[in-house]
C-alpha cells in the first residue's frame, strides 16, 4: 500500500476544517500492513464531526488491531468541498491513519446508523473507484460490508454491499477475518467463493446467496439459492459485556466533534417494549457491564483522553443497577480532583430522581433530554411507553430544584390511533413543565423537540401506514399555534419532508435499491443535512423506478404480507410482534420484562442468553405498569401475557 499524502496535503488550503482527514489523533492507531494480515478500512457514511465519536467502530478498530492477522484504519465522508477536490485532483477516498487508498483494502465495512446515510454508502464506494454494485466488482476489489441497526433491513442496500453483520459485532468480525484470511491462501480463489464461505459465518447475511421472489407486484420471499445457505440469518448477541471493555483507548479528536466527551457503554438492550423504538426491540436481551469495570474504564478513559465529561451510555441509562452510585463514583473520584461531570444521554423519567440529580449537577450541569414520546396518557400506553405526567412532572422539578434552568422534552408525532387532542397534549406537557421551572426560577426554557414517527423492521408498528407529509405538517401546524405565546416553551420540529424520504428506505425490499442509486446520481448526497436534502429527488427516484410515496410509505401492511427482512432475525417471534400491535390498538400496555414472568418474544431463547442485571427487584422510580390513568385519576388495567418459564421456546 502508498500513501497518498503527497497528494492530499495541497487540497488541504481549499477546504473548511481540513482537520478532518490528517488523523493523528490521539488513540489513533498506525497498525502493520503486510502478508498475512487482512487489512480493513472502517467507514462512517458522514462527516468525521458525526462518525469519529461512534463507538461500534471504534470498538471494531481496537479489537481488529488486536490480531496479529488483522490491520484496521478508518475513513469518513469528506464534505462536499474535499470530494470536489479529491475527484478534480484525481485522489480516491484514502483512510485517515496512513493516507492509503480505501480501494487497497481487502475490506471496506460501513456501519449503517442512518437510512438517509445510505446515499453517501454509495458515494464513498465510488469514491473509492469500486464498483458501486456487487456484481461487477472482481476478484481484486475490496469486500463491502455492512452492520449496525439499519442493517436488520439490508434488502435496500443488498445490490450494492457484498455482506451484512447482522447484531453485535465484537466477535464476528473475528470469525469473518479468519474466513478471509483463509481464502486469501487459496492459489485458486475466486470472489463467489469468498461469498459463500461468508454466508455460513452465524450473523452474516450475503444478499447473493438468496433469490428475491415477487408476485404480483408484491414481495413473496427471499430464499437461499443453495440448501446450506441458512433460510433465516439469525443475529449475533454478546452475552456478556464484561468479556468485551472496549474501547479501551477512545478516540480524541482534532476538531469539535458531537459528542465530544469521554463515552461509555454500560448496559447494552432494552425491554422497556416501547413499541416504535427499534433500537429496544433488536438489542434484547439486557446486558449490564458489572460496575467495577465501568468505574474502571471510566478512570482509565479519563487519564487517557484528559476529558472532564463522561458520558454512561445505554438505550436507558438511568436503568442501570446503581445508577446513582456509578454517578457518585464518578464524581466523587478523588483522581478526578472534583473535576469530571456526569452526563445521562438517555433518560427515562421515571428513573431520574432528585438524589440523582444532585449528584449529576455537583461539577456542572450538562443538558437534560428527557422523552415522554407521546403528549397523553392514552397516546402513551399505545406505544408502551408507560411514563405518567407525575413522572415527568417529578423529573422536571427534580432538575429544576437542583438549578437547571433549560430541559429539552422530545415527542414523536404521528402515531397509530392519534388525535388532534394527542397532538395538543404536547403542548400542554410542556407548559406545565415550564410553570414548575418557574417556582424555582423566574426564568427557564424547556424545549419541546418533535419528530414525524416512521415505523421500523422487527418492531410491533412495523405493518403500520406512516403519516403523510401533509399530515405531519398539519400536526405541527396544530402545535405552533398552541404555544405561539408561550411564555418560556420553544417548538422545534424534524422536517416531515425528511421523514417521508426516511420511511422510503426504512421498510423497502431489494427493488429500493434502484431509488437509492438514482437519488445519489442526482447529487443527493448527505441527505440527513437539511441544506443538501430534497425530497423532490426521492419522488423523481421513485417515479423514474415505477413506484410512489403512497405505496412504498403510506400504506400499511397486511398480517399475512411477506416484510423484505423476514429472513433476518432479530431474535423476535412474529407473532410475538404482530399480537404487540394488536395490543397497541386496544391501548393495552405490557410490563417490563425484568420484572415479570417471561413473555416469550423470542430475544432470550434464541441468543441463548438471559437477562443480566444485577438488582432483583425494578428499579426505584419505576413506575412501568402502575396504569394510572392521571387524565382521569382511575386506572388502567395492564397486560401480562402468559407466563412462560424462561428458556423454553
Amino acid at each position: 500500500m502508498t500513501s497518498l499524502w503527497p497528494r492530499i496535503e495541497p487540497l488541504l488550503a481549499q477546504v473548511v476544517k481540513p482537520a478532518r482527514y490528517i488523523g493523528g489523533e490521539l488513540g489513533a492507531q498506525r497498525p502493520d500492513h503486510g502478508p498475512g494480515r487482512v487489512s480493513w478500512v472502517l467507514l462512517y457514511p458522514d462527516t468525521y464531526e458525526i462518525g469519529l465519536p461512534n463507538q461500534g467502530l471504534q470498538i471494531l478498530y481496537e479489537i481488529l488491531n488486536e490480531r496479529p492477522d488483522a490491520a484496521a484504519e478508518r475513513s469518513y465522508a469528506p464534505w462536499t468541498d474535499m470530494e470536489a477536490a479529491m475527484r478534480a485532483a484525481g485522489v480516491p477516498l484514502f483512510s485517515v491513519e496512513t493516507h492509503r487508498p480505501a480501494a487497497e483494502f481487502d475490506v471496506m465495512a460501513f456501519n449503517l446508523s442512518a437510512e438517509l446515510t445510505y446515499t453517501n454508502v454509495l458515494n464513498l464506494v465510488d469514491l473509492a473507484g469500486v464498483p458501486v454494485r456487487s456484481d461487477e466488482r472482481e476478484l481484486a476489489h475490496p469486500l463491502v460490508v455492512a452492520g449496525g441497526h439499519c442493517a436488520y433491513n439490508p434488502e435496500p442496500l443488498a445490490d450494492f454491499v457484498d455482506a451484512f453483520v447482522i447484531g453485535d459485532g465484537e466477535e464476528v468480525v473475528g470469525e469473518m477475518n479468519d474466513v478471509i484470511a483463509t481464502w486469501r491462501g487459496d492459489e485458486l480463489r475466486r470472489r463467489p467463493d469468498l461469498l459463500r464461505r461468508l454466508a455460513h459465518v452465524p450473523g452474516v447475511y450475503v444478499p447473493w446467496c438468496y433469490e428475491v421472489r415477487y408476485r404480483a407486484g408484491r414481495l413473496a420471499g427471499v430464499v437461499p439459492r443453495w440448501p446450506e445457505v441458512p433460510e433465516r440469518v439469525e443475529k449475533r448477541v454478546v452475552a456478556d459485556l464484561g468479556a468485551w471493555p472496549y474501547p479501551k483507548h477512545q478516540l480524541v479528536p482534532l476538531v469539535e466533534v458531537v459528542h465530544d466527551r469521554l463515552n461509555v457503554e454500560v448496559f447494552r438492550g432494552c425491554t422497556r417494549g416501547c413499541r416504535f423504538c427499534q433500537a429496544g426491540m433488536i438489542t434484547r436481551p439486557v446486558r449490564e457491564r458489572p460496575a467495577a469495570q465501568v468505574s474502571a474504564m471510566v478512570r482509565q478513559g479519563l487519564a487517557d483522553t484528559g476529558y472532564d465529561e463522561v458520558a454512561l451510555t445505554s438505550l436507558s441509562s438511568a436503568d442501570f443497577s446503581g445508577i446513582e452510585d456509578a454517578v457518585a463514583a464518578v464524581v466523587g473520584d478523588p483522581g478526578s480532583c472534583g473535576q469530571v461531570s456526569v452526563s445521562l444521554p438517555s433518560l427515562r423519567v421515571d428513573a431520574f430522581t432528585v438524589e440523582l440529580a444532585a449528584e449529576i449537577q455537583k461539577v456542572r450541569r450538562t443538558g437534560l433530554t428527557f422523552a415522554p414520546e407521546g403528549g397523553t396518557w392514552r397516546m402513551r400506553r399505545v406505544m408502551n411507553k408507560l411514563i405518567r405526567e407525575e413522572d415527568l412532572y417529578s423529573a422536571v422539578d427534580a432538575a429544576f430544584s437542583q438549578g437547571w434552568r433549560r430541559v429539552k422534552l422530545y415527542f414523536l408525532i404521528g402515531l397509530p390511533t392519534e388525535t388532534d387532542d394527542d397532538v395538543l397534549g404536547i403542548a400542554d406537557l410542556a407548559l406545565a413543565c415550564a410553570e414548575i421551572g418557574r417556582r424555582h426560577h423566574p426564568s427557564v426554557t424547556v424545549v419541546a423537540s418533535v419528530g414525524g414517527f416512521v415505523p421500523k423492521p422487527h418492531t410491533p408498528f412495523q405493518w403500520y401506514g406512516q403519516d403523510t407529509v401533509a399530515e405531519l405538517r398539519r400536526k405541527v401546524g396544530l402545535l405552533k399555534e398552541a404555544l405561539a405565546r408561550a411564555r418560556g416553551v420553544t417548538l422545534r420540529w424534524h422536517d416531515p419532508a425528511a421523514s417521508a424520504a426516511e420511511g422510503v428506505v426504512s421498510r423497502g425490499d431489494r427493488r429500493m435499491g434502484a431509488v437509492i442509486e438514482h437519488v445519489w446520481r442526482a447529487g443527493g448526497t448527505f441527505q440527513e443535512w437539511s441544506e443538501h436534502f430534497d425530497l423532490a429527488r426521492w419522488e423523481e427516484a421513485l417515479a423514474a423506478c415505477g413506484m410512489t410515496l403512497d405505496e412504498a410509505v403510506y400504506r400499511p401492511r397486511d398480517q399475512d404480507e411477506v416484510l423484505p427482512w423476514d429472513h433476518v432475525s432479530a431474535g423476535l417471534h412474529r407473532d410475538f410482534l404482530w399480537q404487540d400491535w394488536l395490543d397497541a390498538l386496544a391501548e393495552a400496555p405490557v410490563e417490563d420484562c425484568r420484572w415479570t414472568p417471561c413473555y416469550d418474544c423470542g430475544a432470550c431463547t434464541e441468543a441463548g442468553v438471559e437477562h443480566v442485571v444485577a438488582s432483583a427487584v425494578p428499579p426505584a422510580g419505576g413506575s412501568q405498569g402502575t396504569g394510572q390513568d392521571l387524565g382521569t385519576g382511575g386506572s388502567v388495567p395492564v397486560r401480562f401475557r402468559s407466563a412462560v418459564p424462561a428458556g423454553t421456546s
